[in-house]
């Protein structure tokens, strides 16, 4: 039998690197008044943490999918193959050797 092989997301690969790369180009480009923004308190003080929540999203799924092009693919788990009710145990009881 021959193997099937995967379809490679060319595609997906090219958005997400298309978009890290526009993530890393905007925040350099803008550090100063990035910083300045999230500086002023209130609600802007969770654009930090969106800023690493939109990039770890983006560079992740880049890197996912410019692996799985190159034919690297992580080790899958197997599933764990269990009886459907464990052997009885037997019944411990004690014992007087008198």
């Amino acid at each position: 039998m021959a193997m099937q092989q995967k379809k490679r997301p060319y595609a997906k690969a090219a958005v997400f690197g298309l978009l890290t790369v526009g993530l890393y180009a905007g925040v350099f480009s803008f550090a100063d008044t990035i910083a300045s923004h999230f500086a002023q308190g209130s609600l802007w003080a969770a654009g930090p943490i969106a800023t690493v929540f939109a990039f770890s999203y983006a560079h992740g799924n880049f890197t996912n999918t410019f692996w799985s092009c190159l034919g690297i693919e992580g080790r899958q788990k197997r599933k764990a193959v269990r009886a459907t009710q464990p052997a009885p145990r037997p019944e411990l009881r004690a014992e007087l050797h008198a």
